[in-house]
């Protein structure tokens, strides 16, 4: 799971968190739970963010990648998604997630794709397609996301040093 690669974000979303001195990358990792599970996030704007987990780590008892390992990697994704369409004032705070596995993966990378489904000021609701390394479909998911207001002691905990 090593190294931390850096998200690229847009440069305006970059800007208007630097002005608050917001540390990007630290904001809208995949969290505790999103490391320790591989989870790499890619790329991320309010329209596209992408991530891959491996499969190794996140299985099942017979050798498949794991449903809620799909569910971490789709709420997480959506999740980013909705916090940068929330913008530094709200906070997205996850209540609904569907996912439908289509297919078993026993090794490899999953890669998700969060696209916007609906933007609005108090919801946002993103569609998150998990393909293997063969592009093959394996898990459709749709999160829904409250944007509510921000307010002092949102912030995220800081990240422990790797080490």
């Amino acid at each position: 799971m090593g190294e931390q690669q850096q998200v690229k974000f847009p440069q305006q979303v970059i800007d208007e968190y630097a002005a608050l001195g917001v540390d990007l990358p630290a904001l809208f990792s995949a969290g505790h739970l999103g490391t320790r599970m591989g989870v790499q996030i890619l790329e991320a704007s309010a329209d596209r963010v992408v991530g891959t987990m491996p499969v190794e780590g996140n299985t099942q008892p017979y050798g498949l990648l794991h449903g809620g390992a799909s569910a971490v990697l789709a709420e997480t994704l959506g999740s980013v998604g909705s916090m940068l369409h929330g913008g530094v004032s709200k906070i997205a705070v996850g209540v609904d997630l569907n996912c439908t596995h289509h297919r078993g993966v026993r090794s490899g990378l999953v890669t998700g794709v969060a696209t916007p489904v609906h933007r609005g000021r108090s919801t946002a609701t993103y569609e998150i397609v998990i393909s293997d390394e063969e592009d093959r479909r394996v898990c459709s998911a749709r999160l829904t996301c409250l944007l509510r207001d921000a307010r002092p002691g949102d912030e995220p905990p800081a990240r422990p040093a790797a080490g």
